[in-house]
């Protein structure tokens, strides 16, 4: 059975066990065996061994039962354990509530019997308490201080007590019949609270914190006591300010006491603001008046940088003490600080600022032109001189004498720098000093000085001066020096605008003043780029009317029909020459005058005008066949030329009229074919016809035919 127990081990698997079981009987395995297959034995061994199965099922049956009856006769047995437990514990609980009654009764009675005791003692101590007073006041009605604690110094903390108290007692006599008495108490308390603060101040010198702890718990309750934290006030000032640095010296001081107050006093908070007040209302208010009294009349360009100086340490030595424990609105507290030491200086700042900002851009002005020998003429206003600009737009005539410049733009960048400068220092100063109310009125005020100086008072006066300095169309040789006028205009407008987003738009971003400002920016833009577009109108005339003095000087008759065809040995006529010539500096120079489309816009202009005048010019004379094919030579050059202005619509002109002038010395008989071909197909047959009528055999080859 032992072995069939080993049978059963887990994991169980059935084929296997019959496969084992087969295997242990002898002559039951099916090939290899020692012994041969023998059926009956294997048929018997199953059977006894199913017969040893049934015997032990049976047993292990009677086990489990008699293993369930245990199981179960247990369970009844701890049930009625857990049974006597829970009335076990039902009863020990009731015996706890009776124990916690029974406490809580005599807890009421202890606490009433104390209540009764307390009752009995109270007026008791009083009564001792009163009898004892009574007995030092009897001193004083004697005038004899017999007692101990009045004549030794080691009970000052005693004495003091007793005649705080008798002191309050004296207040409540009548004055007729205890005047001496009275006079006497006051007298001793005036005397002990004086010795208290000896005792404080030389505990305080020694640096005893503890003894000036416990001097200032005593004295919390004299009137005196205000005193006493004055003299530490005072005391802890001693020494403190011996650098040039009043403001770090303070900050370093309010630190070092504000970790002593606190082991001191009972209201820290009280004796760090009462200090902080003295502070201010004292040492800085002096500092403060010393620096700007001095100055404010004779130096006011020193007395606003001392004033914004002064305020930005003051408000940063505000912040710094905002750390320390200085009551429940610490913030308005320092405000309020700040407001009495600077409230009559900021009153009258902004009106100071405009002033000074005022006089500063007329010295900065007349300084720079003193430096240039000029005298600032006056430029013209009202109904006759908008008469003129608006003449002298339409018809680009010269109103009034030209004057001469010498190449002098009269536009200063140093000049711009420094009036940029001062106006950057004074929109810092209005950040900071003016209320926040008045903040974006006050900065859009040094905005509109900032416009008169530097827009208006040079930058116009500038573009004024070089209209006045732009000769003639017809002038000959003429120095056009407009465009660096252009050029530097342009440079200052862009540092102008700058400052204004930079220094001006955050100060009055979310202010209506904005619209005003900008309104004011877009009125001050439109009024140069007007005289900048008539000046660059009437340079540009001066440009061509150079090129046609050039054109009617060098260009002859003859260099379009030469008296001998077979020997020309020119690539172009000498006019053209110097034409392109003086066309590529002009085209230079425009590029190095204007920035992004502008110069574009300006070259495309030149050109269209360039195109004209060459155009106009060519149909002022008659071509022979070479002549022809010079003149072709001639626009070949102007188109190279014109490759300079990068544009491609002077480009495509130039190229048209190099088509045109094929017609100059195409054979007759392809005259149509050449009209019709990709460049002239969309032109006029009028101007087509003009070109053809410049050819010396107009008549002869009876060239009219083809455009009839």
């Amino acid at each position: 059975m032992a072995t069939t127990a080993q049978l059963f081990e887990e994991p169980f698997d059935a084929d296997e066990y019959i496969e084992r079981l087969a295997w242990r009987t002898p002559g039951g395995g099916s090939k290899g065996g020692a012994e041969a297959f023998d059926p009956k034995r294997l048929l018997e061994e199953f059977e006894n061994h199913i017969e040893e199965l049934k015997q032990l099922d049976e047993r292990i049956q009677r086990r489990v039962e008699k293993l369930e009856h245990q199981c179960h006769r247990e369970a009844k047995e701890f049930a009625h354990k857990v049974q006597d437990l829970q009335r076990s514990n039902q009863v020990a609980f009731q015996h706890f509530q009776e124990l916690d009654e029974h406490i809580s009764y005599v807890a009421t009675k202890v606490c009433h019997l104390g209540d009764q005791l307390e009752g009995v003692n109270t007026p008791r101590q009083r009564a001792v308490e009163a009898q004892r007073l009574m007995t030092y006041f009897n001193e004083f009605l004697d005038g004899d201080l017999r007692s101990d604690v009045f004549n030794n110094p080691d009970k000052i903390k005693e004495a003091a007590d007793i005649i705080q108290k008798l002191h309050l007692i004296a207040q409540e006599l009548p004055f007729d019949r205890f005047a001496d008495v009275k006079a006497k108490i006051a007298s001793k308390y005036h005397d002990l609270e004086r010795q208290l603060i000896q005792e404080f101040t030389a505990a305080q010198r020694r640096g005893e914190i503890g003894r000036m702890r416990e001097v200032a718990a005593v004295l919390l309750h004299f009137k005196g006591y205000a005193h006493c934290v004055d003299v530490y006030i005072k005391q802890c000032q001693e020494g403190a300010y011996l650098r040039n640095d009043v403001f770090e010296d303070t900050a370093i001081l309010c630190q070092r006491v504000n970790k002593q107050v606190g082991e001191v006093f009972s209201s820290p908070e009280t004796v760090m603001a009462k200090l902080i007040q003295n502070i201010f209302e004292n040492k800085l208010q002096a500092h403060v008046k010393e620096k700007l009294d001095g100055t404010r009349h004779s130096d006011v360009e020193q007395y606003l940088k001392n004033l914004y100086d002064l305020y930005t340490k003051t408000t940063a030595l505000a912040t710094k003490l905002t750390e320390f424990n200085l009551g429940s609105d610490k913030h308005t507290f320092l405000s309020k600080l700040i407001k009495s030491i600077f409230s009559s200086y900021l009153e009258s700042y902004i009106d100071m600022e405009r002033e000074y900002l005022r006089t500063r851009g007329a010295m900065i002005l007349q300084r720079y032109y003193d430096s240039k020998n000029h005298q600032k003429r006056p430029v013209g206003t009202g109904s006759i001189q908008e008469l003129k600009e608006r003449i002298r737009q339409r018809t680009n005539l010269t109103l009034g004498p030209s004057i001469d410049t010498h190449g002098e733009t009269f536009l200063s960048p140093e000049l711009v720098v420094n009036l940029l400068q001062e106006t950057r220092h004074a929109f810092e100063r209005c950040h900071r000093l003016s209320d926040p109310s008045d903040l974006p009125k006050n900065a859009f005020s040094i905005f509109l000085l900032l416009v008169e100086h530097l827009c208006v008072d040079h930058i116009d006066y500038a573009l004024e001066i070089g209209l006045s300095a732009i000769p003639s169309a017809d002038a000959k040789n003429a120095n056009l020096y407009f465009l660096d006028v252009v050029q530097q205009a342009n440079s200052i407008f862009h540092l102008f605008d700058k400052q204004f987003n930079d220094q001006l738009m955050p100060l009055i971003s979310s202010s209506p003043k904005l619209a005003e400002c900008l309104h004011k920016k877009k009125e001050v833009i439109e009024q140069m780029e007007v005289k900048l577009d008539t000046g660059i109108d009437r340079t540009l005339n001066c440009m061509v009317g150079q090129m046609k003095h050039i054109l009617a000087t060098e260009q002859k008759k003859t260099d379009f029909r030469p008296e001998d065809e077979n020997n020309v040995m020119i690539q172009y006529t000498t006019a053209c020459s110097k034409v392109c010539v003086y066309v590529s500096r002009q085209v230079e120079h425009v590029r190095k005058s204007m920035d992004g489309k502008n110069v574009d816009t300006v070259l495309t202009e030149l050109g269209v005008r360039f195109h004209r005048l060459i155009h106009e010019h060519l149909q002022q004379y008659s071509y022979s066949s070479m002549g022809g094919m010079l003149a072709i030579c001639d626009v070949a050059e102007y188109r190279r030329c014109a490759k300079d202005f990068r544009v491609p619509l002077v480009l495509q002109l130039f190229d048209t009229l190099h088509a045109l002038c094929n017609l100059l010395v195409v054979a007759p008989d392809n005259l149509k074919q050449v009209c019709s071909g990709e460049q002239l197909t969309n032109l006029d047959r009028n101007l087509l016809h003009a070109f053809v009528q410049l050819r010396v055999d107009y008549r002869s080859a009876r060239l009219g035919r083809h455009f009839s």
